[in-house]
C-alpha cells in the first residue's frame, strides 16, 4: 500500500470511530429524554446497534459524493444533479431504517411525531432532520478529505522545492570545481615548465585538495574545521608557485564540529589568488582571518592588486558563490569593496538562526 493511500486509510478510520463515538453519546443523551423507563444499560445497547446501522447508510453516501466530486469527469449541472440523486435516495434509505427498522425492532414501539403515531416514514419535518443528519457528516468528510490533500500537496510543493535547491546547488558545486581545479593544474604546469624542485609537493597537495572536492564537497554538510583545513592546502600549492607572496591566515574557532556547506570559503580565496596576487607584477600579500565564536562567522579577506585588474574579469566564482549563499544562508551578510590597489571581502553567517537547505 502506497504511503499516501495508508495515510488516508488511516485518516478516515480515526474520523469514523470519533464520529461514531460522538453521536453515540448524542443519541444516549437523547433517549434519556425519549424513553426514560429504559434502563441505561439497556438504551447504551441499543444506541451502540442503531448508530451501527446509520453507518450503513452514511458511510457509502460519504464517499459515493466524494468519488463524484473527485473523479467522474461530467458536466458541473449533471454532477450536482447526481450528488442531489444521491443525497435524495440516502435520506429515503435514513427514513425507511429509522421507521421500519430502529423504532420497531431496537426500541420495540411506534415511532412517533410530537407525540403523535406517524402514519409514514415520509415526513417533511423529520425528513428534513434526515437530510441534516447527513449533509452534517457529508461536511464533515468532506472537510476532513479536503484538508489532508491540501497538507498532502503542500508537503508534494515543499519536496519539490528542495528537490530544485539540491539540484540547482548540486549544478553550482560542479561549476566550481572544474573552474577551481583548472586553475591549480596550470600553476602546477607551470611550475613543471620550470623544472621546479617543489613541483612533486605541489602534486602532494593537490592530491588532497581532489581528494576534498571529490568525496567530503559531496556532502551536504562538513565541519569547518576540515573546510578551513583545504584552504590551508590550497595556499600550500600557491605559495610554492609565488616566491614574493605574503599570506597571513588567522584563525579563531571556538567550536570546530560547526557544520558548513563545503566549498564556500574557499571561492574567496581562489579569487584573491586569480584575480589579485596572479596579476600583480611585484610583491603581493593575502590576508586571511576566520572567526567563529558562538556561532557567528565572521571571514575576511584582503588581498593586493594591480589597478583595475579585477574590473574586466568575468568573476565567475564570485557570481556563483552569492547564488549557493542565497540558497543556503539566506540572511547572511557579504560585503566586497574593490579599491583601487585591493580587494576586500567580508562574510557574516549566523549559524544560530540559518540552516542550510
Amino acid at each position: 500500500m502506497k504511503p499516501d493511500r495508508k495515510s488516508k486509510l488511516q485518516i478516515h478510520l480515526l474520523f469514523w470511530i470519533l464520529y461514531y463515538i460522538l453521536e453515540v453519546y448524542l443519541d444516549f443523551y437523547w433517549s434519556r429524554y425519549q424513553f426514560p423507563d429504559f434502563k441505561w444499560q439497556v438504551r447504551l445497547q441499543n444506541t451502540l446497534i442503531l448508530e451501527l446501522g446509520y453507518l450503513l447508510v452514511k458511510v457509502p453516501l460519504a464517499y459515493l459524493l466524494l468519488f463524484v466530486y473527485e473523479k467522474v469527469h461530467i458536466r458541473t449541472f449533471l454532477k450536482y444533479l447526481l450528488c442531489t440523486l444521491i443525497v435524495v435516495i440516502a435520506v429515503l434509505e435514513h427514513r425507511f431504517l429509522t421507521h421500519y427498522f430502529i423504532y420497531p425492532y431496537i426500541y420495540g414501539v411506534t415511532e412517533t411525531l410530537d407525540g403523535k403515531q406517524s402514519s409514514g416514514y415520509i415526513n417533511g419535518l423529520v425528513a428534513f432532520n434526515s437530510f441534516m443528519d447527513l449533509i452534517f457528516m457529508v461536511g464533515l468528510v468532506f472537510g476532513i478529505e479536503i484538508t489532508r490533500q491540501k497538507n498532502l500537496l503542500k508537503e508534494q510543493i515543499s519536496q519539490l522545492k528542495s528537490e530544485k535547491l539540491d539540484q540547482e546547488l548540486t549544478m553550482l558545486k560542479a561549476q566550481i570545481n572544474p573552474h577551481f581545479l583548472f586553475n591549480t593544474l596550470n600553476n602546477i604546469y607551470g611550475m613543471a615548465l620550470k623544472k621546479a624542485d617543489e613541483t612533486p609537493d605541489a602534486i602532494l597537495q593537490l592530491s588532497k585538495v581532489m581528494r576534498y572536492n571529490i568525496y567530503e564537497a559531496a556532502e551536504k554538510n562538513i565541519s569547518i574545521e576540515k573546510d578551513i583545513e583545504n584552504i590551508k592546502d590550497f595556499i600550500q600549492i600557491q605559495k610554492i608557485r609565488h616566491h614574493h607572496l605574503s599570506v597571513n591566515l588567522n584563525e579563531n574557532i571556538d567550536n570546530p564540529a560547526q557544520d558548513i556547506s563545503p566549498l564556500i570559503l574557499i571561492q574567496f580565496v581562489e579569487n584573491a589568488f586569480k584575480h589579485g596576487v596572479s596579476e600583480s607584477l611585484g610583491a603581493s600579500f593575502i590576508h586571511i582571518n576566520i572567526q567563529l565564536i558562538n556561532g557567528i562567522l565572521t571571514y575576511f579577506i584582503e588581498n593586493s592588486k594591480e589597478g583595475s585588474s579585477q574590473k574586466h574579469s568575468t568573476k565567475i566564482g564570485l557570481k556563483n558563490i552569492r547564488r549557493q549563499l542565497e540558497l543556503l544562508y539566506p540572511k547572511h551578510s557579504l560585503t566586497v569593496e574593490d579599491k583601487s590597489d585591493r580587494y576586500i571581502v567580508q562574510l557574516i553567517i549566523n549559524f544560530n538562526d540559518t540552516h542550510s537547505t
